[in-house]
């Protein structure tokens, strides 16, 4: 049986983090660190650029748990294989000892900047944000085309079904939603549709996944890079990559900035969808952010907010 609970984090205060982001740079390179820059990070680590002599520049990341690291560096590596586009090479990593108290790694740094905080291309006229579209869908579709004989996570896809594999996982989610709600920690406006989506899922779901595709997982604005000239040059940080519906990966694209640059409708558009996508994507989006919420006790009203919403459009909609 699934067990969907919160993760024992390591909590890290931003002098010292830096500090162990150097140190970490320092031991692999062997060379003293000459600066080091908060990049930001989410629910589940905290990302550091370092700069090391010779004008190199190198981004370690910080884990909040203890067990990311084999599953995070696995499959940087897998997603860089498939990729056409860049995805960082994993440098080194470390388990967390006496001197660096928590998991990390090390991986190159991709040119540019996260297109969410591209704000000048957010202003930019539509054609040139549909033309960086076509080519973070082509780039998406092509990782996509990646697939495995089963579906499940990268480490051991087990599941002949994508339902057999997500059905259980979204169980677990609700069912903690449930007790989290009842402790008084999951507000009403999340819990109902959740409820609702859930008596929908045979429906949701109806149409069989076929293929078993390798996805990023979190493949959101904050996670595609964006260099001079409105150039597609990386995708970063990806999250629960794993062998499943290529729809999965596309509920990020709406979050945040995302319909600004139109992602989601133009791989649809390319790629085709399945009958109950909206749907599908929907659900996802909302699952997946209350399991964050569960794992990392950190809920943002910003991205949850949107999500109940479209949640309820699109139940509506059945």
């Amino acid at each position: 049986m699934i067990k969907v609970e919160r993760i024992a984090a390591m909590k890290l205060d931003k002098k010292q983090a830096v500090a162990y982001a150097a140190l970490a740079a320092e031991e692999a390179f062997g060379k003293k660190a000459e600066g080091v820059k908060d990049l930001g990070g989410g629910s589940f680590g905290r990302a550091f650029g370092v700069a090391l002599p010779g004008g190199k520049s190198i981004v370690v990341k910080l884990l909040r748990a203890g067990d990311m690291l084999e599953k995070e560096t696995h499959d940087l590596e897998l997603l860089r294989r498939h990729c056409p586009v860049r995805i960082p090479a994993v440098l080194f990593s470390r388990r967390a000892d006496e001197r660096v108290p928590v998991d990390c790694y090390g991986m190159e740094r991709i040119e540019g900047k996260p297109a969410l905080y591209a704000l000048s291309f957010l202003l930019a006229g539509e054609k040139k944000r549909r033309a960086f579209a076509e080519a973070v869908t082509d780039a998406q579709y092509a990782l996509h085309q990646c697939t495995a004989a089963r579906f499940g996570d990268t480490l051991a896809p087990a599941y002949d079904r994508w339902q057999d594999f997500y059905r259980p996982f979204a169980a677990a989610v609700l069912e903690k939603a449930e007790e989290m709600h009842a402790a008084g920690d999951l507000g009403e406006k999340i819990i109902l549709p959740m409820r609702a989506a859930w008596e929908k899922f045979d429906v949701i779901f109806s149409e069989e996944v076929e293929r078993a595709c390798l996805i990023h997982g979190d493949l959101n604005v904050g996670n595609i890079m964006i260099g001079r000239g409105y150039r597609l040059t990386g995708f970063i940080d990806p999250l629960n990559s794993m062998y499943a519906d290529r729809e999965y990966d596309l509920f990020q694209f709406d979050n945040l900035t995302g319909k600004r640059f139109f992602l989601s409708e133009t791989y649809r558009r390319k790629f085709g969808a399945s009958q109950y996508c909206d749907q599908k994507l929907a659900f996802y989006g909302l699952w997946n952010e209350v399991f964050c919420y569960i794992k990392s006790g950190v809920l943002v009203d910003l991205i949850m907010d949107p999500l109940v919403k479209n949640m309820g459009r699109r139940l509506a909609e059945l």
